[in-house]
């Protein structure tokens, strides 16, 4: 049967162009004087071309693709971080983007003033966070480090932390981004499991990966990006199969490393 459930993201011939200087510019006196004697050279990078994708209440779907396909710069533009250069987007609900390690925190404050200052964000109040404190430092396994400057912690740390926060505000949309690649397996077990208890109450979430194995155990469906477009899409055993053949097939073949930027 058709999933009835509502939509909660839905885009429609989304595209993103981003213009890329072609020479090395070394300061900011450099790049003015060049851009306003109109001597800075781009080229264009399509990051996406024509997208159009509906994801509805309760699904849980995977991205996967070479390094420059598309899959954070996608992500980027369903959390509202990035405005598409054509096209329309509609995300219905609250969203937690688990994108860039760090993102959204201040590292000058510590970790504890950042549970609060993360929870604002996301629109709770610090009554709303205070109930909430135990649990995400119980989850996050830092309970002797939310007084330190997280300009100290370790990019796990950072995940730990970051994960900790979004799983437990319970939002309508998870975006997560490799963050389930860093830290150590027990932590990643429990990841996954919070994830799976997310999805039986109604989470919907889109997870962007280079493990292959973690998109088949966490996702139901699959998209698989490539040049900025979507290549295949279908039950995640089906298309990571595929994109895994095709990986074999052309070991060599691999777009511009723009990883972690597109």
């Amino acid at each position: 049967m058709e999933n009835e459930n509502p939509v909660l993201i839905e885009l429609k011939d989304v595209s993103m162009m981003f213009r890329l200087p072609t020479q090395k510019v070394d300061n900011i006196k450099e790049f003015f004087i060049k851009a306003v004697t109109r001597k800075l050279k781009y080229r264009e990078f399509l990051a996406l071309d024509n997208i159009n994708l509906t994801v509805r209440k309760g699904e849980s779907l995977g991205l996967i693709g070479r390094n420059g396909a598309g899959k954070s710069t996608l992500l980027k533009i369903i959390a509202g971080i990035l405005t598409p250069t054509k096209g329309k987007v509609s995300v219905n609900g609250s969203i937690a983007p688990l994108i860039n390690l760090g993102a959204g925190f201040d590292h000058e404050a510590t970790a504890q003033e950042n549970v609060y200052l993360n929870g604002a964000i996301l629109g709770f109040s610090r009554k709303e966070m205070e109930k909430k404190y135990n649990r995400i430092v119980d989850f996050s396994e830092l309970k002797d480090f939310m007084n330190v400057p997280i300009k100290n912690f370790s990019s796990g740390m950072l995940a730990r932390l970051g994960f900790a926060i979004a799983v437990d505000v319970e939002p309508d949309i998870l975006l997560v981004d490799e963050v389930l690649a860093v830290g150590d397996a027990p932590f990643r077990k429990k990841c996954h499991e919070r994830i799976d208890e997310m999805r039986n109450k109604g989470t919907t979430y889109i997870f962007v990966s280079h493990s292959l194995d973690q998109v088949k155990r966490l996702c139901t469906h699959t998209i698989w990006l490539k040049n900025g477009s979507i290549f295949m899409y279908g039950p995640s055993k089906e298309v990571c199969a595929a994109y895994e053949e095709d990986c074999k097939k052309n070991p060599n073949i691999e777009h511009d490393d723009f990883s972690g930027v597109f």
